[in-house]
């Protein structure tokens, strides 16, 4: 019995391992160590994008970005910022404006940019994802989440996320 066990383990991890991307490491600046994103690039200070770094995929050959809050009210994540066709040799997304020559699409609002957190009441968490695509995308600007859901997929090579919180100011 013990000797099935280490082949057991074996498995599951190919198995797991066959099934799922590689991790990337994402770090934002806009986020501090308790977690919390600065109250400037919330839609209720200055609503600017944050700086966003991650860690390089080898043979990647473009990124995509995808910021959303899953505690909104309504069916599924509200989509605050949705980027794709970030060159593969970026690693860093400055605060403030998307790089030349990326596509931007539709956020919860129906609008072609980042809009920052803006929680009617209570803290809301706010996944911001990095995926790393074998390929670069075709998708038309103003593209929705779906859209760029079914265009990434088969072609994912490695992803990750950083997780901050945003409350909704005191009045």
């Amino acid at each position: 019995m013990l000797r099935a066990m280490p082949l057991v383990l074996v498995l599951s991890i190919a198995a797991a391992s066959a099934i799922s991307a590689a991790r990337i490491s994402v770090h934002s600046d806009a986020i501090d160590r308790d977690g919390r994103i600065a109250a400037r690039n919330s839609a209720y200070g200055a609503n600017v994008s944050p700086e966003v770094n991650w860690t390089a995929v080898p043979g990647a050959k473009s990124y995509a970005i995808v910021l959303d809050d899953p505690d909104a009210p309504g069916a599924g994540p509200f989509v605050h910022w949705l980027m794709w066709n970030v060159p593969a040799a970026r690693t860093r997304l400055a605060e403030g404006a998307p790089p030349p020559g990326v596509s931007e699409g539709r956020n919860g609002r129906g609008e072609t940019n980042y809009w920052g957190p803006h929680p009617p009441s209570g803290t809301h968490h706010y996944h911001l994802r990095v995926m790393a695509l074998d390929t670069t995308l075709t998708l038309a600007p103003g593209a929705d989440r779906a859209q760029l859901a079914q265009a990434t997929r088969g072609h994912v090579i490695a992803s990750g996320e950083v997780v901050g919180l945003f409350s909704a100011p005191a009045h």
